[in-house]
């Protein structure tokens, strides 16, 4: 089984283990006299199935993102290297909005109001969120290439 199957099946796991978390939180108590929707207790055994199901996915997961080695890291180092160029593009990205005014009002109706001006460069900020859009790009290509390449590992 490829990488990127094992993601979608823990995926899946992951969906269905919170679906009957919730069929099991409806059915946990019901009015006497009248039957529950479901039967809570199946459904507990059932969730357990399916949680047993999604820790083995994860841990084979996660140690196949460990041992695979991706441009002079491992899998795990470009994920990590993903998940803060996404933080770092929010943060950029957020305070170039705010420094435009984005969303506030950008216009005096009288001289005496006082002007707004930007305490940070918008060009510089746009031009550094530009790139860390392309460099997220470049590392989630190279993520979603290896996952359809490397063999989940037992």
């Amino acid at each position: 089984m490829k990488l990127a199957e094992a993601l979608a099946l823990r995926a899946d796991a992951a969906r269905r283990a919170e679906q009957l978390r919730a069929r099991i939180a409806a059915s946990a108590r019901y009015q006497e006299g009248e039957a529950p929707a479901e039967d809570a207790a199946a459904l507990l055994v059932e969730a357990g199935e399916v949680l047993g199901e999604l820790e083995v996915l994860i841990r084979r997961v996660n140690r196949t993102n460990a041992a695979t080695v991706v441009e002079g890291g491992t899998l795990t180092d470009a994920l990590a290297r993903r998940d803060v160029l996404r933080l770092r593009h929010g943060v950029v990205t957020s305070a170039a909005a705010a420094a435009a005014g984005e969303g506030q009002r950008g216009y005096r109706q009288l001289r005496s109001e006082l002007k707004m001006i930007p305490a940070l460069p918008v060009a510089e900020l746009r031009r550094q969120a530009d790139d860390l859009a392309r460099q997220l790009r470049e590392v989630d290509t190279l993520i979603q290439r290896t996952n359809w390449e490397v063999d989940l590992l037992d």
